[in-house]
């Protein structure tokens, strides 16, 4: 059934807003670099459903140092082999880091599943041991928040129809997303499942509505950082130094290098 589209927020009001909330995420970051805090985000939802898009959002004034986006690739025939969440193991953070998952451990639950990339003992394992896994996490000390971006049908439809035509945004698109066209039915069941069996209280499934990208950027962030109790993180006191006098460097002709042309020039 097609949802009904929510009205879009209106640029300068979500411009706004959304600098009011990055510069809290910053604030959210040198609590989390200072404290030695553990903070791991888990971005999951529909194809075209606005993860990228958030993930861009929430790290555009992080230090890649401190936050890390973790998108891992199909596994190798080796990493097939290994216990099925240690790969995503090796990505989880230090102390003082932040890693974004852009997609994670729950593939399993979702595109492996419906598209018979596991069998079904592995499935029914997968829906077994993560509620132990991510308990196993949060008592370790880690911050763990699960996101789920809800998009309707039609607009997700809509956002394939751009990408059809949109040359910066076709490489977005694969055989897999269109898959999901024809088993729309199939992930939403696998989506139900995979709530009732990993929507635990120690890590809770928050789902954002995300027909209107910019109010489901502003919703996820804003949840984000009411959902952690980090304070601001006074910064040492800075102040540039005086430039030393001259000493008679002079600078080599701009004939022996190589510029790059003035394309600007140009427009």
């Amino acid at each position: 059934m097609a949802g009904k589209k929510a009205a879009t927020l209106p640029r300068k009001l979500y411009e706004r807003e959304l600098l009011r909330l990055q510069a809290e995420l910053v604030k959210l970051q040198e609590w989390v670099r200072s404290t030695g805090a553990r903070l791991v985000v888990v971005f999951e939802g529909r194809d075209a459903a606005g993860k990228g898009s958030t993930i861009k959002r929430v790290t555009e004034h992080l230090s890649p140092r401190v936050a890390r986006i973790a998108a891992l690739p199909t596994p190798t025939d080796r990493e097939r082999t290994q216990w099925y969440f240690q790969r995503y193991i090796a990505h989880l953070p230090s102390a003082g880091e932040i890693v974004l998952f852009d997609r994670s451990w729950y593939n399993r639950a979702g595109v492996e599943h419906v598209m018979d990339f596991c069998t079904q003992d592995e499935y029914e394992r997968f829906l077994h041991q993560c509620p132990i896994f991510e308990r196993m996490l949060v008592e370790d000390g880690i911050l763990l928040r699960k996101y789920w971006f809800s998009v309707s049908d039609a607009v997700q439809q809509e956002r394939f129809q751009r990408r059809l035509t949109d040359p910066v945004r076709r490489w977005k698109l694969s055989a897999m997303d269109l898959e999901s066209i024809t088993r729309w039915e199939a992930y939403s069941r696998a989506k139900d499942t995979m709530l009732v069996h990993t929507d635990i209280p120690e890590a809770p499934w928050y789902v954002v509505e995300s027909d209107d990208k910019r109010r489901a950027r502003l919703n996820m962030i804003a949840h984000l950082l009411g959902s952690v109790s980090y304070h601001e993180v006074r910064p040492p006191v800075l102040e540039l130094p005086p430039r030393p006098p001259a000493t008679g460097y002079e600078r080599p002709p701009r004939d022996r290098q190589r510029y790059v042309p003035d394309h600007a020039a140009h427009l």
